[in-house]
């Protein structure tokens, strides 16, 4: 093993560029709190609390696994972990220097707010207008997810035009990593897909999820986003941050108002933007923050050799701060697998 595979950094011994990344809705599990619980940080949760309307602290210590699939309540739940893993983190000194910052769907308000764009208190205010639009707008306008695996994209898309052109509404939702391809549409669309994904040597799994988040079915919720974007004031000048839609960095608040909405409707471009975090800001190393290890599944399968450093609990957080600690590479995934829990 190598040094910069140990280190993240250059053979020269100068510090790894660091990118903090933070998954999205589908991370959520039940208890998924008790681990920040005797942190010096977890009087965030009752701040969360008081700025978006809901009681967070039930959320991450009592609610079960099958309320936490409600859009509005995962989202404020695992944004909320997100905060604790990232202030922990910060705290133990274990983020080192970071360069950039990126996230996948709702993580990417995170990743805002990490990066110094918005504070505390208007991201969370953002964070559960966002759930509370996308839930409505999933009521009005009903639709499933899928993950699509064993199929290249250019074959997915030819099967995505061909359902289209069946008068069938589906579309491809996220793109993260080579073979892990995420659609959105109507039961009935995503059902056809599967059916021609099956004589193409492919499969579908179908998410449970309760929308067809990032397609045009979500277009009704822009204008309660649009809102609740109005209402905050985005810094002048941040840290960088990758953009789903488009997976170029910003570093200026007068974009994201844009942006977010247009992330409602748009792919998550989560394999360019690993990419763009990797070879255009010179990122090897990424260290995930939040519940789960779906980004760090990814990014080891986009970014070869980059160093990836999961944060989801306070015990891993302990492990990797103790003095001498190494971070190492941790084993591939499966590739049928890595990338599916990660729709929005």
């Amino acid at each position: 093993m190598t040094d910069r595979e140990t280190t993240g950094g250059a053979l020269d011994g100068t510090a790894p560029r660091t990118a903090l990344v933070f998954p999205g809705q589908g991370a959520q599990k039940a208890g998924m709190g008790q681990t920040w619980r005797d942190t010096a940080s977890w009087g965030l949760v009752a701040e969360v609390s008081e700025y978006s309307g809901i009681d967070v602290e039930e959320l991450l210590l009592k609610t079960d696994d099958e309320t936490l699939r409600r859009t509005d309540l995962a989202q404020i739940a695992v944004f909320t972990t997100e905060v604790l893993a990232h202030r922990e983190a910060e705290a133990a000194g274990l983020l080192g220097d970071v360069v950039a910052c990126a996230g996948h769907s709702l993580g990417e308000y995170t990743a805002l707010h990490a990066a110094g764009a918005l504070p505390l208190a208007d991201t969370a205010r953002l964070v559960a207008a966002r759930g509370r639009a996308m839930r409505a707008c999933a009521e009005r306008s009903p639709g499933t997810m899928a993950a699509v695996v064993r199929l290249g994209p250019e074959t997915v898309e030819a099967l995505v035009t061909q359902v289209q052109e069946d008068g069938g509404q589906v579309w491809i939702a996220n793109v993260n990593a080579p073979g892990a391809i995420v659609l959105s549409g109507t039961a009935e669309a995503v059902d056809r897909l599967a059916e021609l994904a099956l004589e193409n040597e492919g499969k579908v799994i179908r998410l449970a999820v309760g929308g067809a988040f990032h397609s045009p079915l979500m277009a009704s919720a822009a204008d309660d986003v649009r809102e609740a974007l109005a209402a905050v004031h985005f810094a002048a000048e941040h840290l960088p941050v990758v953009a789903n839609v488009d997976a170029r960095p910003y570093a200026s608040g007068e974009h994201w108002r844009e942006l977010e909405l247009n992330q409602l409707t748009s792919p998550v471009r989560w394999e360019e933007s690993v990419r763009t975090l990797a070879d255009d800001l010179g990122c090897t190393r990424f260290v995930e923050l939040g519940p789960g290890r779906q980004l760090t599944g990814m990014i080891r399968r986009i970014a070869k050799g980059a160093l990836t450093v999961p944060v989801e609990s306070a015990a891993a957080l302990a492990k990797l701060a103790a003095p001498e600690a190494p971070e190492a590479p941790e084993a591939p995934e499966n590739p049928e697998t890595s990338g599916t829990p990660e729709p929005r």
